[in-house]
């Protein structure tokens, strides 16, 4: 864990290398912000297409092999991508199809990490690493947008695509290097999680010819669970978590603040961000519950911000709220990772980020139309008793009985034992 922690510290300072310097390449080949944000539409976009695709690929290839490759391509196009900087022929048209190839890339990758990192560590321990893994995130976002400046400044934007090219190679390097904790120590323990013998042998059947991306996506219509984590996380992330946005326009209109105030609230958004993957570190079996209700307390911190009379007080706010974001994004990565049984999570995953892919392009456009008709004030108050509603629904729903897939009949001839239900009163992650 501790090898994959740093090589994904080493990723992830490559990553932010990268997103910082493409925007600004983009703006200085075209000198257009609308296709600076399609270039990241584009690269988004594939996300919300393949994903389904990407997560059972996931769940039929070996997962470190899978992973490997994945990272070695991801690296490959860092590299052409810095070749044509650094020789001025890179076009806008090639820079579109590089972020579409890395996008698609990222539908198998994205699931194959994530689920590789949940495999080194005992099953008590994955809120943990996920911890973890918020802080090296953090952590590579505040020194990967540092190092950008200053390699920009000495180097040239081609090398911010070379460090991200060596990135990703270091990951795929550690990779075949890890030692995964046996089987029996990270999959459900409990009779009801544990999927029937045959039933967990026939989805690996299908995913091995290539997964069966319908499987997942009725798996993850039918546990109320998983669909009560979407709208929670959905509602929170279209209304609740686009503080660059809604707390910039509330700085700098309503509280009159200029840009180096915004500049302080984001680095009080960051320091809080890392603190509560800190604090999430000490969950041990989180489930829809507590995601809901840190949910909740978020919304209404978000909603006394609304009501911030001054740039002090609303500083006194944003460092519990990026907080409790990042305890609440721990849970529920948690329940996600962890409730679907072993031969189904890539298949969940890629449902997810399907899903999550569609609100994240949708959540700033509508917030700020929201916006604009109510305000800044306004805009953060309506978002914060909309989430409220939303997750107050969301905890009935979730306390529906889960409803598995009917297995399909067996080519024997014989039909399979009907769906069974699995009741929310003793789950041991949700």
């Amino acid at each position: 864990m501790r090898w994959w922690s740093a090589a994904n510290l080493v990723s992830n300072v490559g990553t932010w290398m990268q997103l910082t310097v493409q925007n600004l390449l983009v703006l200085q080949l075209t000198g257009s912000a609308a296709t600076t944000g399609l270039s990241l539409a584009v690269q988004a976009a594939p996300g919300l297409l393949l994903s389904l695709v990407g997560g059972s690929l996931v769940d039929s290839w070996p997962r470190k092999l899978t992973a490997s490759v994945s990272q070695a391509l991801l690296g490959l196009v860092g590299f052409a991508t810095a070749a044509f900087v650094a020789t001025d022929m890179l076009t806008v048209p090639l820079l579109m199809v590089l972020a579409a190839v890395t996008g698609s890339i990222a539908t198998v990758d994205n699931p194959a990490c994530s689920l590789l990192g949940n495999d080194l560590v005992k099953r008590k321990d994955v809120p943990s690493a996920i911890a973890l893994g918020s802080v090296v995130h953090s952590a590579g976002r505040l020194i990967g947008t540092a190092a950008a400046g200053a390699a920009v400044a000495w180097f040239g934007m081609a090398s911010a695509y070379l460090v991200n090219g060596v990135s990703f190679l270091a990951v795929a390097a550690v990779i075949p290097f890890l030692k995964l904790v046996p089987k029996e120590e990270r999959e459900p323990q409990t009779a009801h999680e544990r999927p029937a013998p045959a039933a967990a042998a026939a989805g690996r059947r299908r995913a091995g010819l290539g997964g069966d991306t319908r499987e997942g996506l009725v798996y993850f219509a039918r546990n109320p669970r998983l669909v009560a984590l979407a709208a929670i996380t959905g509602i929170s992330a279209i209304f609740g978590r686009n503080y660059q946005l809604t707390l910039a326009v509330l700085v700098t209109g309503p509280l009159a603040a200029g840009a180096g105030a915004f500049s302080t609230v984001s680095t009080v958004l960051a320091v809080g961000g890392m603190a509560g993957a800190v604090l999430a570190g000490c969950l041990r079996k989180p489930a829809v519950r507590h995601v809901a209700t840190l949910a909740a307390a978020g919304a209404l911190l978000q909603v006394v911000a609304g009501f911030s009379p001054s740039l002090a007080f609303l500083l006194l706010l944003v460092a519990p709220m990026a907080a409790v974001e990042s305890v609440s994004d721990t849970a529920g990565t948690t329940v996600l990772q962890t409730e679907p049984p072993a031969h189904m999570r890539g298949r969940v995953l890629g449902v997810w980020r399907s899903a999550s892919t569609g609100w994240g392009l949708v959540g700033p456009p509508l917030l700020g139309a929201v916006m604009e008709f109510a305000g800044a004030r306004g805009g953060l108050i309506a978002g914060g008793v909309a989430i409220v509603a939303v997750t107050g629904a969301a905890q009935l729903l979730q306390q529906r009985p889960v409803r598995l897939p009917r297995p399909r009949r067996a080519s024997s001839g014989t039909t399979a034992a009907p769906a069974a239900t699995v009741p929310e009163a003793e789950p041991a992650t949700a």
